[in-house]
């Protein structure tokens, strides 16, 4: 739609301004010029959602003490984690008593991601931010609350316990 919109608005100049010789070609131009500007504009200012991989930063929604982790590595998939897989992180930020500590390696599961995904009736979900919860080796969680929203497909990656300890279901 928007390559074909300055190409509508060329043949349209065109023929209005047909008649008034050189100085009209320059004022298309630049009308042109504008419109494309706009639109990359309008392109670049769209977020660009992926997966989340190396170097994502990644916000801690349950109470084990840390409040920011940055993605070591995806624990499956070439191309990174999404919603309900485990990833290993370190902690970036974290609470001074908490239960981890700021440098720690630990492991989490993904509960909010950016990046849509498909569901089975046909809709899409998608979060606005990207979030995890902290877990041990054996997939249970650190923490004894988790908050926000988590999405239901948690129940097929087998991380039902998280299910139980969140305060809405989405």
């Amino acid at each position: 739609m928007t390559a074909f919109f300055p190409s509508k608005c060329a043949t349209v100049g065109r023929s209005l301004w047909g008649s008034l010789g050189n100085n009209s070609s320059g004022l298309l131009r630049a009308s042109q010029e504008m419109i494309t500007k706009l639109s990359c504009c309008n392109f670049y200012s769209q977020q660009q959602r992926t997966f989340i991989q190396m170097r994502t930063n990644l916000k801690v929604v349950d109470n084990s003490g840390a409040k920011r982790v940055m993605c070591i590595q995806a624990l499956k998939g070439k191309k990174g984690a999404r919603l309900g897989d485990t990833i290993i992180a370190s902690v970036k930020e974290a609470q001074p008593r908490g239960k981890v500590k700021k440098g720690e390696v630990v492991y989490g599961v993904v509960v909010r991601a950016a990046m849509q995904r498909g569901r089975c009736d046909g809709s899409e979900i998608k979060f606005d931010d990207n979030a995890v919860v902290l877990v041990n080796k054996q997939g249970e969680p650190i923490g004894t609350r988790v908050f926000g929203p988590v999405p239901h497909e948690l129940r097929k990656k087998k991380h039902v316990k998280i299910l139980t300890l969140a305060e809405h279901i989405a």
